[in-house]
């Protein structure tokens, strides 16, 4: 591995941390090294700002005179009322190199910020480690690129595919280090979506129960195709923020009003029927199959119909990134190939 990209390892790193959290702004991950040394780090803070190259530039302080500055993405160029350009800010500093991942492909940015890096002499390189970079901030890129959130798909099944015993019951399948896992994903989501039959006879709280991620629960939405007994018609923009961001949960009528929840990453936790609905609509970017190792028989099946009508076309959708076991259990990643 070269050393680029070795350092841009820790700017992926560090881009993680902020993954659910930096909606509108993308999770971006930076590190300033100087002498083979790591002399400031920074990634995007909640809510958006401070973005991760002006925090790891103030934590270099002068020492990033001559360094070279690693990031997940193309230093912004547009000012804005909450900030000053990424750009603007690394020339100021006196870095002589940076390292990115990926230009930006928002419109107000979208090479703007090599070209004044260029401009003001810097040496300016992209594309290294994209394909991680791009799995690093799948939520921005979907909100770039396809006008809504990226969505994961959750399911939880015994080896033969079932979600729950016959009568409903359904705790627990899996065991606490998958849940614990689980978990974790939905810290790293902003919002996380069941059906109304699920919100009815479960009625989930979730939320995050690990030691200090308690904070990071996401936001509730609920779907359905009728709408509550008090008349709301579902999602509307007016008002949407205000309520996505309190305790009232946000109920939907369909799949595709996803793209107005202001979010960038939307886990679908259940049933059988809402996921099902996602499946149909093609709205799922990321699928977590965690398989317990028990076998129910004559249970409810973890999916209704997908609107599948050839075999061949459910064939070349799929590609596994990860599998792992969390304790007995048996977890495998896929993301859609589109």
């Amino acid at each position: 591995m070269s050393d680029d990209a070795r350092w841009m390892g820790a700017a992926l790193a560090l881009a993680g941390r902020g993954r659910g959290r930096t909606t509108p702004n993308p999770n971006v991950g930076c590190v300033v090294v100087k002498d083979g040394r790591v002399v400031g780090r920074g990634w995007t803070q909640p809510g958006g700002r401070p973005h991760a190259e002006a925090m790891a530039l103030a934590q270099a302080g002068d020492r990033a005179s001559g360094a070279t500055l690693y990031v997940t993405l193309e230093p912004c160029a547009h000012v804005s009322e909450r900030g000053p350009a990424c750009a603007d800010l690394i020339v100021a500093a006196g870095v002589s190199r940076v390292v990115a991942s990926m230009t930006d492909p928002d419109p107000r940015t979208a090479g703007g910020g090599f070209a004044r890096l260029n401009a003001a002499g810097l040496e300016a390189l992209t594309g290294v480690r994209e394909d991680d970079a791009r799995r690093t901030a799948p939520g921005f890129l979907a909100r770039q690129e396809l006008g809504r959130p990226s969505v994961t798909l959750k399911l939880a099944t015994s080896l033969d595919g079932c979600i729950a015993l016959a009568d409903g019951t359904s705790r627990w399948i899996t065991g606490e280090a998958a849940r614990a896992h689980a978990h974790l994903e939905r810290s790293r989501h902003e919002a996380i979506l069941v059906g109304r039959g699920t919100w009815e006879i479960d009625q989930p709280k979730l939320d995050v129960r690990l030691e200090r991620l308690q904070e990071r629960s996401p936001s509730r939405i609920v779907l359905s195709r009728h709408p509550r007994e008090s008349g709301d018609p579902g999602v509307v923009e007016e008002g949407l923020d205000s309520r996505f961001r309190g305790n009232d949960e946000v109920w939907l009528q369909s799949p595709d009003q996803i793209s107005a929840l202001p979010c960038d990453h939307l886990l679908v936790e259940g049933g059988a029927q809402a996921a099902a609905a996602f499946l149909r609509g093609d709205l799922i970017d990321r699928l977590l199959l965690y398989r317990a190792p028990i076998l129910i028989g004559a249970g409810k099946a973890s999916l209704g119909d997908i609107g599948l009508s050839s075999l061949a076309d459910a064939h070349g959708r799929w590609k596994l990134t990860d599998a792992r076991m969390l304790g007995s259990d048996w977890l495998e990643v896929y993301l859609r190939q589109r």
